[in-house]
């Protein structure tokens, strides 16, 4: 069983020797870290390397960038949820605050399952995230969005479907 033709291992070379350190330089200036654009230029790289179908590329810095900006969005967003969950830490009496090791794992669990919910469209996420989190009932969601009840119903379910890949 073949997994689909293999990407030029040649041109990726010659793609990375051409334009690593452009696009390390790139992600610095957006990143202010060397070693975070050193990190997110490889995975740049990764993820072309695990692309399925043979790459064609016409302007390889527009490229690299659309794929870098990707992983950018989505190292911030990452940043940003730990920032949350950590200051939301700081509310809890000290006897309450979990180890570090707990942290680390609550912490990959949470990026897994923004991952996840990040694949639902934006009015089936708010509507399972209103629900989830805010605690509305179905009739309020409903008349926050504009849709029915039972449309309000089927997003929910499409949401708990989808946290149950994190399983």
């Amino acid at each position: 069983m073949s997994a689909g033709p293999l990407p030029d291992i040649h041109a990726i070379e010659d793609l990375y020797a051409e334009n690593h350190l452009w696009l390390q330089k790139w992600l610095r200036s957006k990143l202010g870290c060397v070693h975070h654009a050193a990190d997110l230029a490889q995975d740049t790289f990764v993820r072309i390397l695990g692309k399925s179908e043979p790459v064609n590329i016409r302007e390889p810095r527009s490229y690299l960038a659309t794929i870098a900006n990707g992983l950018v969005y989505d190292f911030r967003r990452r940043q940003l949820l730990e920032q949350r969950y950590l200051e939301a830490l700081q509310q809890l009496p000290e006897p309450l605050q979990p180890s570090p090791e707990t942290r680390a794992l609550q912490l990959e669990a949470l990026n897994a399952l923004d991952a996840l919910l990040d694949q639902l469209p934006p009015a089936v996420r708010r509507a399972f995230l209103l629900s989830q989190l805010s605690g509305w009932t179905h009739a309020r969601i409903a008349a926050e969005l504009g849709i029915s009840v039972a449309t309000v119903k089927r997003h929910i379910v499409r949401g708990l479907t989808q946290c149950c890949l994190l399983q």
